[in-house]
């Protein structure tokens, strides 16, 4: 699995549990790594066949400087969410940074990972497969062996927790 990702996505939201935080807008800091198949973008040159970044950017910075949350693992949640549901990736993995919470800390917050459904990741799959020859030393890669390297990889990374 590729990886897409957007660094220091910083946006000014209301966050906290008390009474002043509630009053003001405070930075956030987002990471975020998005798992996908680059191929079909790759092989086309075209924003359309690719996970487009700006897109999730835009996003998350029109849904985090709209809400008001008293949890950073509140706001994490709900930012993982829109990726896996409305980009269909597989796989997110979102760090949310509140910066100037802690005094003498650059910053305090969560790193989560969450997985899409399972219909999710299979409508991504074959999106990301369609008119796309994909070929590895001229062997034609089939969706039987992407399912079969991606249920690998994920039993490999379960093991190396």
């Amino acid at each position: 699995m590729d990886i897409v990702f957007i660094k220091g996505l910083r946006i000014e939201t209301v966050i906290g549990i008390y009474d002043w935080e509630k009053a003001i807008r405070q930075p956030v800091v987002l990471d975020v790594e998005m798992g996908t198949d680059v191929r079909r973008g790759a092989a086309s040159d075209q924003i359309g066949d690719a996970l487009d970044y700006k897109a999730v950017s835009k996003r998350l910075k029109e849904f985090v400087s709209e809400s008001r949350f008293e949890l950073v693992e509140t706001l994490a949640e709900h930012c993982a969410a829109i990726i896996l549901h409305e980009f269909s990736v597989p796989w997110v993995r979102l760090t949310l940074n509140k910066i100037g919470a802690v005094t003498d800390a650059e910053g305090v917050g969560v790193i989560i990972e969450r997985e899409g459904s399972s219909k999710a990741m299979g409508a991504r799959r074959d999106a990301a497969n369609d008119g796309v020859d994909i070929t590895n030393d001229g062997v034609d890669i089939t969706n039987d062996d992407r399912e079969s390297a991606a249920s690998m990889h994920s039993q490999q990374s379960i093991r190396d927790l």
